[in-house]
């Protein structure tokens, strides 16, 4: 241990209170000539998401593309889904189970063959080691190379922001030291250290460090969200929400379809 740095070698969030100790932000050349170096490489690519429909949003286009790429993407999300809904005649079970099925359908579209949802109720997330432990199994049993989810020091559902944070402490330190959750290992489940973690940048990209071109997969992200009819309703008028939206950020990107991450860095 004495050979590697005590933290994570890059930090991306400016507002983080501790970023003199992760270092600096990380140079886009240096960055971009990582990833070109292991842009061919198949991986593990782990999205954990808040809840349904979450990780469509935050990277749909982006889990299709590595898909289609050849990498092996799971999705796990870390609620039921079984509260968000203004219909009065829904009830927590029946939205669980619509839930499912939107989410594992909308998983197929994107071209992502296995889906974990964990047994946590919507809006009862908390900080635990409980929670922290499911995630642990679920890193060590998969081993990713690539993590991607919620930015946990953004202003958003608490459940987000307790996902965000759960991973990233489950990443560091917890999966990668033996001694936290040892009955792991009688389930041949041993420590993993993950090379990096995307964390979800929206539509304003504020500091993002990565750019994924989904231009070829938008398409496949609109079909993915329009799964989810329980949250965005009618998938017409979904797909005329979204279009607006990324409409007044054409000039921006120059007629191209982003989605945006922050990426931490760890040693390996």
């Amino acid at each position: 241990m004495a050979d590697q740095p005590p933290f994570p070698t890059t930090w991306t969030h400016t507002h983080d209170p501790f970023r003199s100790f992760y270092g600096e932000r990380i140079a886009e050349e240096e960055l971009a000539a990582a990833m070109a170096d292991t842009a061919d490489t198949p991986k593990t690519i782990l999205i954990v998401a808040g809840h349904p429909d979450d990780g469509d949003a935050g990277c749909g286009g982006s889990a299709a593309k590595w898909a289609a790429q050849g990498h092996r993407v799971i999705l796990c999300v870390a609620t039921n889904g079984n509260k968000g809904s203004g219909d009065p005649t829904m009830d927590s079970a029946r939205l669980e189970a619509i839930r499912d099925r939107e989410q594992r359908a909308a998983a197929k579209v994107m071209g992502i063959r296995e889906v974990v949802i964990l047994p946590n109720k919507d809006g009862e997330l908390a900080d635990t080691y409980e929670f922290r432990g499911q995630l642990v199994r679920l890193i060590r049993r998969y081993r990713p190379d690539r993590i991607v989810t919620h930015n946990p020091y953004r202003w958003q559902h608490r459940d987000h922001r307790i996902t965000g944070q759960g991973v990233l402490d489950a990443v560091w330190p917890y999966c990668r030291d033996r001694l936290h959750y040892p009955e792991l290992a009688q389930e041949g489940l041993t420590p993993h250290k993950v090379p990096e973690v995307y964390l979800f940048a929206g539509f304003d990209g504020a500091d993002a460090d990565v750019e994924e071109d989904i231009t070829d997969f938008w398409e496949t992200k609109l079909n993915a969200l329009a799964c989810h009819v329980s949250q965005f309703g009618p998938p017409e008028e979904m797909r005329q929400r979204w279009l607006a939206r990324r409409q007044e950020r054409q000039g921006e990107e120059n007629g191209r379809m982003l989605e945006r991450f922050k990426r931490v860095e760890y040693p390996v």
